[in-house]
């Protein structure tokens, strides 16, 4: 009788793991560095795919990033007030797709909590209760700027929650994080609010708006715009715009670029991920 579990546990692949680590490296690896390189080696004799390799480094950075390396910015922070009525919420929540936003007071510097856009829909209909934001802002937690992501990433697990304000050192909000910004730190880029079809790397969002994969060809964006930049020194916008940088941007990081205005909606500490395009108007383009 076969009593094999078809399903290992964490036990067997961790003993697995090491069996790899000892045929690629008679020497156990003294430090972070050693350990990807032998990784990598793995990755060359075709013991793991690319994806594999991108997530277990993926994994070990996590451990040494932390949360201010990739929250969103208080200045792209999107809020609701407290004391707006509906009618003011709602062009707020469906402008930007978002399904959790964080609650301001009267001093426009303190959150005050947490919404969630599914919380609005006993508002809407004829027999809809009185809207009356207090009855279900939800509790906001808070976490340092120097919080390591790995840390975050349990404390998320244990508590169930997907979203935290950063504060810095003086106790104001500098900023959010999600649970959804440190899992793309090891699986990628993860789609929800931005619906593409199969195949399609841009999305138009309303007149001259757009959202983009960083790793749109310049070819592609050029067909797409009618545009002609190009691309002789780097093959994708999310080149492009690291290029007129001059450094691997921070989410909420902008430029203009040829009539165009880039805004970095998703990156970690390797690429681009995900850029807002907005076409700027003729007179507001410099000569």
């Amino acid at each position: 009788m076969n009593t094999k579990d078809p399903s290992p546990d964490g036990s067997s692949i961790r003993k697995r793991l090491g069996r790899l680590l000892a045929a690629l490296a008679p020497v156990e690896p003294e430090s972070q560095e050693e350990l990807v390189q032998i990784l990598k080696q793995a990755r060359r004799h075709h013991l793991m795919d690319g994806e594999a390799l991108s997530m277990m480094e993926g994994v070990l950075q996590v451990s040494e990033l932390r949360v201010r390396d990739i929250m969103i910015p208080r200045a792209r922070m999107v809020v609701v007030e407290r004391d707006k009525p509906l009618d003011d919420i709602l062009p707020v929540i469906i402008e930007s797709a978002h399904s959790r936003f964080p609650v301001i007071g009267d001093d426009r510097s303190e959150v005050v909590g947490i919404l969630l856009a599914k919380d609005l829909l006993q508002f809407c209909g004829s027999n809809a209760r009185r809207f009356n934001m207090r009855d279900i802002l939800r509790s906001a937690v808070f976490v340092p700027e120097s919080k390591r992501l790995n840390v975050l990433l349990k404390e998320f697990r244990r508590s169930r929650n997907h979203m935290a304000i950063v504060v810095d050192e003086y106790g104001a909000a500098a900023g959010l994080i999600t649970i959804e910004d440190v899992l793309e730190q090891i699986v990628g880029e993860i789609e929800d609010e931005y619906d593409f079809d199969e195949g399609a790397y841009i999305l138009k969002r309303g007149e001259g708006r757009y959202t983009a994969k960083a790793h749109t060809t310049i070819e592609e964006f050029n067909e797409f715009f009618g545009t002609d930049f190009p691309d002789e020194d780097y093959d994708t916008i999310g080149g492009m715009v690291i290029n007129r940088l001059g450094h691997l941007p921070k989410r909420g990081e902008s430029v203009e670029i040829g009539g165009f205005r880039f805004t970095v909606v998703r990156a970690d500490s390797r690429k681009i991920r995900l850029l807002n395009i907005e076409k700027l108007p003729v007179e507001a383009v410099a000569d």
